[in-house]
């Protein structure tokens, strides 16, 4: 599940970098770091969430 994340983001930033999502938030090309830093709380939520073993 996490490398799913990690890809989709990835992604998204390409995405970003070439032209800017439009989202609130993301207008503009420098806002690359906020889509990084809600791809590090989603990948600790999901760690945290799934069961051990």
């Amino acid at each position: 599940m996490t490398k799913i994340v990690s890809a989709i983001v990835l992604i998204a930033m390409a995405a970003h970098l070439i032209r800017p999502l439009g989202l609130p938030g993301l207008r503009r090309r420098g806002d690359v770091w906020k889509l990084a830093v809600v791809a590090f709380l989603v990948i600790v939520a999901v760690v945290a969430v799934r069961p051990e073993g």
